[in-house]
């Protein structure tokens, strides 16, 4: 199968960041399909082999384990090619359509990897010069939108233009293995699914905590903020995976019925809730594993007076009869004490304690995102200690790694994703109805933040982010799973 790829925004940060590592390994690991041919758009005039050489200088910076030789970089290099482009100009669609035409690919895939401020012009100048054709597939990069107004907007555009099954609304914490393996671990094993529920169940915790500041982002976090760029799309999916019913199949729209249905069921937003289970924060100077790091207000780009929240922490259920009381936890920021994403699932203790065991223990299910794939069983076991009665337990813990398990197997979530795209796989993707119902649950958010003269909480860097944080899962009698 031959294919295009047009990489709208090919000189960006995410392009050498994330997409050319991603599509160099599918090179490499030989699943990218036979045919390839790589596009980069962008403002600048350069020549095929100028932007090669600038795309191999930046695989510098990307991490050791996916740098390649020169020899391979000359192998993937032959895929590369440029256009220079003014996105508003329709002679410059003319062309790409043009050199597209050149060999007509079975399959051509439009990724904008653009500011979304862009996308509607983008969509409606391909339209005009007929690059919307049923062989198409466009992928939207996040965020998209910057609140439910500006969401509809651009899916009302985008959908004028291609249809439904050719738009791939990317989140790219859906291609990561271990969330693959949430929705295996729950509908492909008959262990967990009898135990998921409100029965069984305390609380579940969502954490993705970053070590890294805003870097040389300042001025695209200040519009953004940590509620936009990882609750409304990470954190939300995550939640979904958890709470979902079992779809009917593994196809697609199955998986994203349910899905919709659970954004549906969280707890609407009060103004009481507003107040006491919505925590928003700030980082200032710090530490990072012992190096000293600014505050936000100090970054490059941001407003000295800055308001925009850097870290978010909430509670929130969902209303149905699984997980009725049930409290979620999300919490997420930046420059926090460790780069840890997981999700924690905590089970209730045994109803009636014939042992003595530590204070506090109970099972505990923890789905690791970063900075490893896998899952950690928590049990209590016989204590093996002479000193101790017979009866009395203490935690193990069963510690499955999957990159150790299943090793040069193991996908990157870009290179899943974008593989999927090329094979025109919609499950790992969002629909417009999932994003907009999202944006819906965010909003009230926003709405009362912009109405709070106090602005986010200060937290060191290098910190959990404030201790506000730490009481508001203390209210339910629970602990965050380090605390604990």
């Amino acid at each position: 199968m031959s294919f295009d790829l047009v990489l709208f925004g090919g000189t960006g940060d995410l392009t050498w960041r994330k997409l050319m590592p991603a599509l160099f390994q599918a090179h490499k690991h030989g699943t990218l399909p036979e045919g390839a041919r790589i596009i980069g758009v962008g403002r600048d005039d350069l020549s095929d082999e100028r932007y090669r050489a600038q795309i191999q200088a930046r695989f510098d910076q990307v991490d050791l384990a996916k740098r390649p030789s020169a020899q391979e970089f000359d192998r993937f290099a032959q895929l590369l090619e440029f256009v220079s482009m003014d996105l508003s100009k329709p002679e410059h669609y003319a062309y790409l359509r043009d050199k597209l035409a050149q060999r007509q690919a079975d399959t051509v895939v439009m990724y904008l990897a653009t500011a979304p401020t862009l996308f509607t012009t983008i969509v409606e100048q391909l339209a005009a010069a007929g690059l919307n054709t049923p062989q198409t597939r466009i992928v939207l990069e996040k965020p998209l939108g910057h609140d439910l107004a500006s969401n509809r907007t651009i899916n009302h555009a985008v959908g004028q233009v291609f249809t439904e099954h050719q738009i791939y609304r990317i989140d790219h914490y859906l291609g990561k293995p271990s969330v693959q393996n949430l929705f295996a671990l729950r509908f492909g094993n008959a262990l967990f699914e009898p135990l998921w529920r409100r029965e069984h169940i305390a609380n579940i915790q969502i954490t993705i905590a970053e070590e890294l500041g805003v870097e040389k982002r300042g001025a695209f976090y200040e519009t953004t903020g940590a509620l936009r760029d990882m609750v409304q799309n990470h954190a939300l999916q995550l939640l979904c995976a958890i709470g979902m019913e079992p779809p009917v199949n593994a196809h697609a729209d199955a998986i994203r019925d349910e899905k919709l249905k659970v954004l549906r069921s969280l707890k609407p937003w009060s103004a009481e809730a507003l107040a006491q289970d919505v925590i928003r924060g700030q980082y200032t100077a710090g530490n990072i594993t012992g190096t000293p790091v600014p505050g936000y207000r100090d970054e490059l780009g941001v407003n000295p007076t800055s308001h925009t929240e850097t870290f978010v922490a909430l509670r929130t259920e969902i209303q149905n009869w699984r997980w009725a009381d049930v409290p979620f936890y999300i919490r997420t920021g930046k420059r926090l004490a460790g780069r840890d994403a997981r999700i924690v699932v905590n089970f209730r203790p045994a109803p009636h304690a014939i042992f003595n065991s530590q204070a506090g223990a109970v099972n505990r299910l923890v789905i690791t995102l970063q900075p490893r794939d896998g899952l950690e069983l928590h049990l209590l076991a016989q204590a093996q200690d002479k000193r101790q009665h017979s009866n009395h337990l203490a935690p193990v813990q069963l510690d499955l790694d999957f990159d150790k398990r299943f090793g040069q197997e193991r996908v990157g979530a870009y290179e899943r994703l974008l593989l999927d795209v090329i094979e025109g796989r919609l499950n790992l993707f969002v629909r417009s109805d999932e994003q907009e119902e999202a944006w819906r649950w965010v909003e009230p958010i926003l709405t009362h933040w912009q109405a709070d003269t106090q602005g986010p909480r200060p937290y060191a860097a290098g910190t959990w982010g404030p201790s506000a944080t730490s009481a508001l899962i203390a209210r339910d009698g629970y602990c965050w799973s380090e605390e604990c």
